[in-house]
C-alpha cells in the first residue's frame, strides 16, 4: 500500500477555484444535500482560546463526508484580528485530508482560501435559491470590507450577477477605499460608493452581506429593513434578535447555528423556541420550505466542516491531475507491522 502525503499550497488552491467557481458552488451544494441526506459526520468545532489573548482563537473543523466523497479529515484556523493592523490577514488555516478506510492522511492543504471560497460558495448558493435564481440585485451593500467579502464579491460578479450599484461600509473607511479601488470591477456597476454610516446602506439596498468581526449584534432597528432585503449575514452577530424575529431565517444546520451567541442563538434564548426558522438552504433547495419577499428574508450559515473537506478533496483532485501537488513519499515511516 502506497502511504504518500500531498502538499498542495495556496497559490494552486487560488488558481483552481478563480478558474472553476461554478463548479465550486456546484460541491458545496452537493455537500450540502449529502448532508441533508445523513451522508456526513460534523460534529461541533472545538474553540481554542487563550487567557491573554481574550479575541485570537484558533478552531478545529473535524468532519466526515460521504455520498461520492468518501473523505475524512479536519480544519485548523487561526483568527488573530490584529494581523490586520500588522498588514497580513487576520485567518490561517490548513486542511488535512485523511483516508477514509486507513485513516492516513493524504494531503495538507493551504485552507484560508479554501475557508473563504466555501463561505462564498454557500453564501452565492443561497442567494441564486433565495432570489429566485434571479442573480439580479439593484444594489449589493457590503458591511465589513476584509477578506471573505472580497470571495462572496467575485463569487458573484464571475457567476454572472447583475448587479446596478454597490455600496460598501467598513469601520475603516480606509479598507473600504482599498476595497473599492483593488477588488471592485467597477465596469460591472452603475455606482460604486463608499457610504458614511450602516443605516443608510441597509436602507438603500436589497442585497446586503454581513462580513464583520463584531462579536454582539450592533443593528436593532427592524425599521431599516422594511424595504425586505435579502441579507447573507455571514458574520452571524450583526443583527438584533427582534430583526430575525420578523424576518424569514434561512440556515445551514439548526443545531450547529444556535450555539456561540450568534444572532438566531440569541433569538432562540429570547423566545425558548426555533420557531422563528423557515429551513435550512437543502429545505429550500430541495422544495420542503419555501420564502416570498413578503419580508426580510436572512441567510445565517454557521459554516460546517463538511463544506471545507468537500471543497478541499475537490482542490486536491484538480491539482494531482494537473500535477500541481508536491507529493511526499516517505512523510510516514513504520508503515510495516
Amino acid at each position: 500500500m502506497h502511504f504518500e502525503l500531498s502538499i498542495i499550497n495556496g497559490k494552486t488552491v487560488f488558481d483552481i477555484i478563480r478558474a472553476h467557481r461554478d463548479e465550486c458552488i456546484g460541491i458545496v451544494r452537493d455537500a450540502y444535500l449529502a448532508h441533508a441526506d445523513g451522508q456526513s459526520v460534523n460534529p461541533d468545532s472545538y474553540f481554542l482560546r487563550f487567557p491573554g489573548k481574550p479575541d485570537c482563537r484558533i478552531i478545529a473543523l473535524p468532519a466526515y463526508l460521504g455520498d461520492g466523497f468518501g473523505v475524512a479529515g479536519l480544519k485548523w484556523i487561526a483568527s488573530y484580528p490584529a494581523n490586520i493592523q500588522r498588514g497580513f490577514p487576520r485567518a490561517s488555516a490548513v486542511l488535512v485530508l485523511n483516508n477514509y478506510e486507513t485513516g492516513y492522511p493524504f494531503a495538507i492543504l493551504e485552507s484560508s482560501i479554501i475557508s473563504a471560497a466555501r463561505t462564498a460558495a454557500s453564501a452565492v448558493l443561497a442567494a441564486d435559491w433565495l432570489s429566485g435564481q434571479s442573480r439580479r440585485a439593484h444594489s449589493l451593500g457590503i458591511v465589513g470590507t476584509g477578506f471573505i467579502a472580497r470571495y462572496v464579491y467575485e463569487f458573484l460578479i464571475d457567476t454572472e450577477w447583475t448587479i446596478e450599484d454597490v455600496r460598501l461600509y467598513d469601520r475603516s473607511p480606509l479598507e473600504s477605499e482599498k476595497f473599492r479601488k483593488s477588488v471592485c470591477r467597477v465596469e460591472r456597476h452603475r455606482t460604486v460608493t463608499i457610504v458614511p454610516d450602516i443605516a443608510q446602506l441597509v436602507r438603500t439596498c436589497d442585497l446586503i452581506l454581513f462580513t464583520t468581526v463584531a462579536s454582539t449584534p450592533h443593528i436593532a432597528d427592524a425599521s431599516l429593513f422594511e424595504h425586505n432585503p435579502l441579507v447573507l449575514h455571514l458574520s452571524l452577530r450583526d443583527l438584533a434578535p427582534e430583526i430575525l424575529l420578523r424576518s424569514q431565517n434561512v440556515v445551514d444546520d439548526v443545531e450547529h447555528v444556535m450555539k456561540a451567541n450568534t444572532s438566531p442563538h440569541l433569538a432562540e434564548q429570547k423566545t425558548g423556541n426555533r420557531n422563528f426558522v423557515t429551513g435550512t438552504l437543502t429545505d429550500i433547495m430541495t422544495g420542503r420550505r419555501s420564502v416570498d419577499r413578503s419580508r426580510p428574508v436572512i441567510f445565517s450559515p454557521f459554516g460546517m466542516g463538511i463544506l471545507d473537506l468537500a471543497v478541499g478533496k475537490w482542490v486536491y483532485e484538480q491539482a494531482v491531475a494537473s500535477g500541481r501537488e508536491t507529493r511526499l513519499s516517505d512523510f510516514f515511516y513504520e508503515t510495516v507491522r
